[in-house]
Order: structure tokens, then C-alpha cells, then sequence
């Protein structure tokens, strides 16, 4: 069930639930979850993209493992606020999902989600390859934190 905001998500959770962050990218997906309490995004992993069953079956795996109730989608709105064919592509991975998933699901604007890891981890002094490695968990948590920051 796609929601138009994380407000109405945080009120579809039940009270153990966490969410799961997500950065769905061409060739991985960054994931982040929230503490029960929906206050704190922290970078998960990031799952290297397959095939959708697959990927899904990933997923489905954390699901159970961390208790989670929904998912805010990260959506890579142009700077002028328009969607190109990238928010096409999310959209369609996000009903994807709900072929999968009977959970609550938001989208939350991304833009420069991946630049601010990426010059935070710069910043921090983190090598090229620790940045590869970790920058798509980063920006899912960075996503997951704006959404989580928006229903207080």
C-alpha cells in the first residue's frame, strides 16, 4: 500500500515495527532500518541487484529478522523538482514490491542523498573503497532519517 507521506506510514506501524530505508539503485540496493521507537535511521547493508525474485527474497529475509512494518523508498527527483526516467524506475520497483509485501510503503525525496554520504565519508577521510563500499547504506539511512525527522 503506497502512502502519499511518512506520516500516515508511522500511524499504520505497529508499536514493535521498525522501518526499512531503502536506495534502490541499477546495480545495488541500500537499505537502512529505524530503532522501534522511529527516531534513528541506521545503514543496514546493501544488497547487490539480481533478478527482482531474488532481491525480493533478500528483503523478505530482513523482514523477518528485524521485525520491520513498512518501507520508505528513496525517489530521485530532478533538482527542478521534476521526475525523469529514474523515478520511473523506482516507481515500478516500488510496485514490485507490493506484489511481495503486504506493508505500508512511502516515497521520500532523495536528492543528493548520494552526494552527502559521499562527501561526509570524504570528509571522515574513508578510503575509495570503504566509500563504495558503504556509501548506498548511507544514503538509504540519510533517506530513512529525513522521512523518520518529517513525522515528529
Amino acid at each position: 500500500m503506497l502512502l502519499d507521506n511518512p506520516t500516515h506510514l508511522k500511524h499504520l506501524l505497529p508499536l514493535d515495527k521498525r522501518l526499512l530505508g531503502m536506495d534502490p539503485g541499477t546495480k545495488t540496493i541500500g537499505l537502512a532500518i529505524s530503532d522501534p521507537g522511529l527516531k534513528i535511521g541506521t545503514p543496514l547493508m546493501t544488497i547487490k541487484r539480481t533478478k527482482f525474485k531474488a532481491d525480493a527474497e533478500e528483503i523478505r529475509k530482513i523482514i523477518e529478522k528485524w521485525s520491520i512494518g513498512g518501507f520508505v523508498i528513496g525517489l530521485p527527483i530532478n533538482m527542478d523538482g521534476s521526475e525523469g526516467p529514474r523515478c520511473q524506475s523506482i516507481r515500478q520497483f516500488q510496485k514490485n514490491l507490493e506484489e511481495f509485501f503486504d506493508l505500508p510503503m512511502c516515497f521520500w525525496d532523495e536528492r543528493l542523498s548520494t552526494a552527502a554520504m559521499t562527501r561526509s565519508m570524504i570528509d571522515a577521510n574513508a578510503s575509495r573503497q570503504k566509500r563504495a563500499k558503504a556509501v548506498d547504506k548511507m544514503a538509504a539511512a540519510y533517506i530513512l532519517q529525513g522521512a523518520l525527522d518529517s513525522m515528529r
